[in-house]
């Protein structure tokens, strides 16, 4: 190889040439450290091997020999192949065992290091020589290690010694089996390569600034804890230092030359160059197929100073210097001049695929499917069991069935213990909800059986139930593989005899003829009386019964029961099995309609029956705890009375106390009771909001995404707590939608979501409302949409015999479909007809000021904060009260009142207005709300008269306490 200055013109005129080259596995990494050579087996041959280790704990072995030209290697070229538990961070080849002069390797995981002895055992066939890899010793370390070096320290030459470094600085020493010392590298931050000079007897590193630094023990050699001391950095030739500083080095390795006084280096950069130096002196240059990270020089047979490399990604190439040129030309690239028409309307296009992506919410991004690990599918069987596995046998004498729920899990690799949940919704229940599964081998197929069944004195809201399977991939990542499955109809009822009259009733229409419900429901047709299928009932086993009627001359099917939630079930049932039976048949647009009003009053009875189990509940939990005091307080003073030397009467406190404790066990009882009717009426509430999100979407023919809006704004809650109830949420969600997507103009919408507390609400006035301006707006083309434009209401085509609901006046004004409220007002408006009658010019005065009142309050629900509004009403209330009180000096005496008394009692009669202005305004506080259901001609029946009565009969109760 002959010096030129010229070699560095014209790097890439030669590339290395081939002797031997593999690729080591698929998708593992690499480093500087995973690289070593070296007589691992002991051959005695004096010809090396080539040992190789991963990221992904692959140790491999290799005996390289070049093939004919034009075959690949031999498969023999590898001697030994072994996956290891722990990632290997670097390979050393020496003498690391102390009673032994054979070399071994020395393997580095973060945690551990190990030696290993490899040998080989010939074969009598043609399989030719066996290796094994068996470990000699380990040592496990306390601290994460960054890599190692080997050599004689301190001299001592039948043997080499171990130094590690750590990633926290600190250089931990192994004489063979052994531990024996560690120092901390002093001004440490980062770790750096580690070498030892056997020249020096020095350790030699890189720190942190970019200084080399050599270090080695004080005195005479030992192992002991001697203190280390600094040597500064050694002098370096400033053109060696400018000569690799301007170059991308990927790795480097220094030999000794053939020729005295000089050192050869071979340095790799991530041009793919392998590059040969004499001192400072570019001697060859040579391209290489890839990048190397580590470089190696090996003997092997025939041929000594091959050069050996490794990437990162793997490639293992042997290779030597050689004269082949390398043709490859950097292609020219054309220049040609841009269409900026073309381009403008490529940007138009993609603008308005993203305006559309943006628009419907769909992900940009495809998404890519894959084969999922495991696989789980659920079968229930068609019959019930012939023997029931329920809890309870029988409820209100009628027996309690189950049914068999099979589910299949198949994997698609191998696992290790999956574990298998079921749940349904209570009061169902199963015979077994967790399974531990055996480990699964890849394609295999598991089977797991159990029964469902009714478990309480009630119907279930949901029959469907979801299993979920948890496991971890092959690679560690933890997953979830979940299916869902539906429970007949015939495990919560039974068929019966059907009745003719009942409280609640649904009518559902289609646009088909009517169907035999006979051939609908052919399960249930053991007692059903009637042999043209027009009428079906079912008996729930908690004891409602519910009627299907299907009328002879028209399309409709009416569903009535005595229960209003337990029409859900059935209504649901039927839906879903007519969408089947003409499915069947072959008819695409059969469709199912209701025709409405929506039954919000019936509704609102099981909203109200779950807010007052609610409000008892709270005060059960305040007087247990005030009970508890007592009891507590109680026994202090008991102990006290006990503790004294001198005996003291007790003064019937021990009465009081086993009065307290019956009156906390009385409560405790009273509370369990409470929470078990609010479980059950929280199922019900469910059941009854599921039959109204059905009604709505059959009545607006609501699409699914909007149906899981709706669902999710009205069912936001699973289980009803005491820390965030059903009420709130709801109240929450449907403000949100009044706010945004239902919103009577952009204008109006909501820029922001409301941040405040959810609390327990003092009534359910407010919430009432709000769902029935939600179903307002919907009838009157509202979208349900989380698109920004999606608060432009559409004209809809109302079905027929609808009768949407009337839109909101006043603010003072509650909806008439509340009953209580209702009442309330009535009683406040029969005594009007006695009224006296006004003159024309203060019923002018009056009807103004109404009429600007009203101007002012009319506005949408939940667009502004409660205060506001309360506050206006309280401002017009004080003019208001102002103008009666002139009027009040204006109008006539009445005759039977002196003058004194009727001063006395004007003075009172604005002391009243004034207590009655402030009642009206707390009444408007709980209301609170801009819209109402009644008519606008309704709002001229004000609170005023209702005052002007208070003070109408204070004024005869004066009189009368006066004579």
């Amino acid at each position: 190889m002959r010096a030129s200055s010229s070699c560095q013109s014209s790097m890439s005129l030669f590339k290395a040439r081939d002797w031997w080259a593999t690729v080591l596995g698929e998708g593992e990494e690499f480093d500087q450290g995973c690289l070593c050579v070296g007589d691992v087996d002991n051959s005695g041959s004096g010809h090396d091997k080539i040992v190789v280790g991963s990221y992904m704990g692959m140790l491999r072995i290799f005996s390289p020999h070049p093939a004919k030209p034009g075959e690949p290697s031999p498969a023999d070229s590898q001697l030994l192949e072994m996956q290891l538990r722990d990632p290997v961070i670097q390979v050393e080849v020496g003498k690391f065992v102390s009673c032994s002069d054979l070399l071994h390797l020395a393997v580095l995981h973060p945690r551990k290091l190990s030696v290993y002895s490899i040998s080989g055992t010939a074969g009598n066939v043609e399989h030719g020589v066996q290796y094994q890899l068996k470990r000699v010793y380990e040592h496990n370390l306390q601290r994460t290690a960054c890599n190692m070096t080997y050599g004689t320290f301190g001299g001592v030459t039948d043997h080499h010694s171990l130094c590690i470094q750590s990633m926290d600085g600190m250089l931990m020493f192994f004489e063979q089996e052994s531990y024996s010392f560690g120092r901390f590298l002093p001004g440490f931050l980062l770790p750096g390569p580690l070498c030892y000079c056997s020249r020096t007897d020095t350790f030699l590193t890189v720190s942190s600034v970019r200084q080399v630094e050599s270090y080695r023990l004080s005195g005479p050699w030992s192992w002991g804890s001697r203190p280390w001391t600094s040597v500064s950095p050694p002098s370096q030739s400033n053109r060696i230092a400018s000569l690799f500083a301007a170059r991308p080095l990927s790795c480097f390795l220094p030999y000794s030359s053939v020729s005295e006084g000089t050192t050869n280096t071979l340095v790799g950069n991530h041009n793919n160059m392998l590059l040969v130096y004499q001192d400072v002196t570019l001697k060859w240059a040579a391209q290489l197929s890839c990048s190397p990270v580590a470089v190696r020089l090996a003997n092997f047979l025939d041929l000594k100073g091959v050069v050996v490399t490794l990437s990162s990604e793997g490639h293992l190439q042997c290779s030597y210097m050689g004269t082949d040129p390398s043709f490859f030309s950097t292609p020219k690239v054309d220049a040609r001049e841009q269409d900026y028409s073309q381009i403008d309307t490529e940007m138009k296009s993609l603008q308005r695929v993203i305006r559309q992506a943006t628009r419907t919410q769909a992900d940009i991004l495809p998404v890519v499917e894959t084969d999922e690990d495991l696989t789980v599918t659920a079968t229930v069987s068609t019959n019930m069991d012939s023997t029931s596995q329920a809890l309870i046998p029988d409820i209100d004498g009628l027996p309690v069935p189950s049914v068999t729920v099979k589910i299949k899990v198949k994997s698609r690799c191998a696992l290790q213990g999956p574990k298998l949940t079921v749940c349904v919704q209570p009061p169902l229940a199963v015979t077994q909800e967790q399974f531990l599964l055996e480990p699964l081998g890849v394609g295999s197929t598991t089977v797991v059986a159990f029964s469902a069944f009714l478990n309480g004195q009630y119907p279930p809201a949901d029959l469907t139930g979801d299993v979920a399977v948890s496991y971890s991939s092959p690679t560690g990542i933890p997953r979830v593989a979940q299916c869902k499955f539906s429970l007949p109809l015939r495990l919560v009822c039974c068929p019966s005899s059907p009745s003719k009259n009942a409280k609640y009733k649904i009518t559902v229409d289609t646009n088909k003829p009517p169907v035999n419900l006979s051939e609908v429901f052919p399960d249930f047709l053991e007692k059903s009386e009637d042999k043209e299928g027009n009428a079906l009932a079912f008996h729930f086993l908690s004891g409602p019964r519910v009627t299907v009627l299907a009328s002879k001359t028209s399309q409709r099917y009416r569903i009535q029961s005595e229960s209003f939630e337990n029409i859900w079930l059935v209504a649901k049932e039927l839906v879903q099995r007519f969408d089947r039976h003409f499915a069947k048949q072959g008819v695409k647009d059969f469709r199912n309609s209701f025709a409405g009003p929506i039954p919000l009053a019936e509704y609102f009875e099981t909203v109200d029956h779950h807010f007052e189990l609610r409000v008892s509940a709270e005060k059960y939990q305040d007087l247990l705890s005030e009970r508890a005091i007592q009891f507590r307080a109680i026994q202090r003073r008991l102990l006290t009375r006990f503790k004294d030397k001198t005996p003291a009467p007790l003064q019937n406190l021990d009465t009081l106390m086993e009065g307290t404790y019956r009156q906390v066990i009385a409560l405790a009882d009273a509370a369990e009771e409470n929470q078990a009717c609010l479980n059950q009426a929280f199922v019900r509430l469910r059941s009854a909001t599921h039959l109204l999100i059905l009604l709505v979407s059959l009545w607006l023919g609501l699409n699914t995404e909007q149906n899981a809006i709706l669902e999710a704004t009205l069912l936001p809650l699973l289980q009803d707590t005491p820390q965030l109830g059903w009420e709130e949420s709801v109240d929450a969600a449907v403000s949100h939608l009044l706010r945004t997507c239902l919103s009577r103009s952009p204008k109006d919408q909501a820029l922001s979501l409301s941040t405040s507390q959810l609390s327990m609400p003092k009534d359910t006035v407010r919430l009432k409302k709000h769902i029935t301006v939600l179903c307002d707006r919907l009838g009157k083309g509202g979208r349900l949409s989380l698109a920004s434009e999606a608060n432009v209401p559409i004209p809809v085509m109302m079905p027929g015999g609808c009768e949407p609901i009337a839109e909101a006046v006043a603010d003072l004004e509650e909806p008439p479909l509340q009953q209580e409220s209702a009442a309330k007002f009535m009683k406040k408006k029969q005594p009007s007809k006695k009224v006296k009658p006004k003159t024309d010019k203060e019923s002018k005065d009056k009807k103004v000021s109404a009429a600007g009142a009203v101007k002012e309050t009319v506005e949408e629900p939940v667009e502004e904060p409660v205060e506001e509004p309360v506050k206006e009403l309280k401002k017009e209330k004080k003019e208001s009260s102002k103008e009666k009180k002139k009027e009040s000096t204006k109008e006539p005496k009445e005759p039977k009142d002196p003058g004194k008394e009727s001063k006395k009692e004007s003075s009172k009669d604005s002391k009243e207005k004034k207590e009655s202005t402030k009642e009206s305004n707390k009444e408007s506080s709980k209301v609170a709300s801009k819209e109402s259901l009644k008519e606008p001609g309704k709002e001229k029946v004000s609170r005023k008269s209702s005052v002007k009565v208070k003070e109408k009969k204070k004024e005869t109760e004066a009189a009368a306490g006066e004579g």
